[in-house]
């Protein structure tokens, strides 16, 4: 029920009455509902779809459901030829800048996908590296000797890990604060989330932005509403500024978007740092000063980072079960 500018829906993070942002409506005749906080920032899909597996099945991996931008049995099956090999080095790098890593160190990817960062770190003998994924793609990744935790472990893994990172997950998340504070738990004292997603304080209006998917994409943060909802959990806030990495993260999502897939070596030649730098400065939330807020807790409470790439980059992994 409309009232003035807000509907009687409320926000999932900060609880205020949510503005209708809109309805995008399918070709199958589907509309889905858009509400926007206008006290947090936050944007999510009132109505999401239900079924998850229906929408994260062997199709979607393959490219040929809701994201045909995704191309997760290459990489999987040849992950020194995928353009995808850039952005798990520059998350390593920029990983290795917030906190010492060597081969005692546990490092959890939320949401992994095909595993590919893992396998990645894996080889690079950076830490010890696991995954988590609930998706069609799991068994093929655990078939060639990724690994990744079962749910039974998962659910164990209490106080285990001194990295989680989450790469382009939170948009698939129906009740953000519920993973934050699943990761919280997951989280030795003092580690480190890591998460990216895309940037909607750029896009007032919402059916506008190609990143608004909502048969996949259902939750859109700004800046503050990250910072918001972390702090909420017990993060805390800090600023590191365009780190060494980032430009292999940028420079992945501008070759996705471009349609570049495979991997050439002529790639490494080009100037990422000052092309990052410069896409960054045109694309990125303008209240940032970079694409990254970083986020340490007090005392014994864990801490995260937080960048948001691009405006319109593509995500790449199912909703994890609540």
């Amino acid at each position: 029920m409309r009232v003035g500018g807000h509907t009687s829906d409320p926000c999932r993070i900060c609880g205020a009455a949510a503005d209708d942002a809109g309805s995008i409506r399918r070709a199958t005749g589907a509309t889905f509902l858009l509400r926007r906080c206008p006290d947090c920032g936050y944007a999510f899909v009132l109505n999401p779809l239900e079924d998850s597996g229906r929408v994260y099945d062997e199709r979607y991996y393959r490219g040929l459901g809701a994201d045909p931008h995704v191309d997760y049995l290459f990489e999987l099956e040849r992950p020194d030829s995928t353009v995808r090999r850039l952005e798990w080095q520059g998350i390593l790098d920029v990983v290795r800048n917030l906190v010492p890593l060597g081969p005692g160190v546990r490092w959890l990817d939320y949401g992994c996908g095909n595993g590919g960062l893992v396998r990645h770190l894996l080889a690079s003998g950076a830490c010890h590296a696991t995954g988590f994924e609930t998706g069609w793609i799991a068994d093929r990744a655990r078939a060639l000797g990724i690994p990744l935790l079962g749910e039974a472990e998962f659910g164990a893994a209490t106080g285990q890990f001194d990295v989680v990172t989450a790469i382009e997950v939170v948009e698939h998340l129906v009740d953000p604060l519920q993973f934050f504070r699943a990761v919280r738990g997951l989280l030795k004292p003092g580690g480190l989330l890591f998460l990216t997603t895309g940037n909607a304080a750029r896009h007032p209006d919402l059916t506008r932005w190609s990143y608004v998917v909502p048969e996949i994409h259902v939750s859109f943060f700004e800046a503050r509403t990250v910072e918001r909802a972390l702090r909420m959990t017990g993060f805390r806030a800090e600023s590191r500024g365009l780190l060494p990495g980032f430009e292999k993260i940028i420079g992945f999502k501008i070759l996705k978007r471009l349609g570049v897939r495979r991997y050439n070596r002529a790639l490494d030649a080009l100037p990422w740092r000052p092309i990052s730098r410069f896409v960054d400065a045109r694309l990125s939330d303008g209240t940032l000063a970079r694409s990254e807020v970083p986020f340490r807790l007090r005392e014994s409470v864990r801490r995260a980072d937080f960048v948001e790439p691009l405006e319109d980059l593509e995500s790449d992994h199912p909703p994890l079960p609540h």
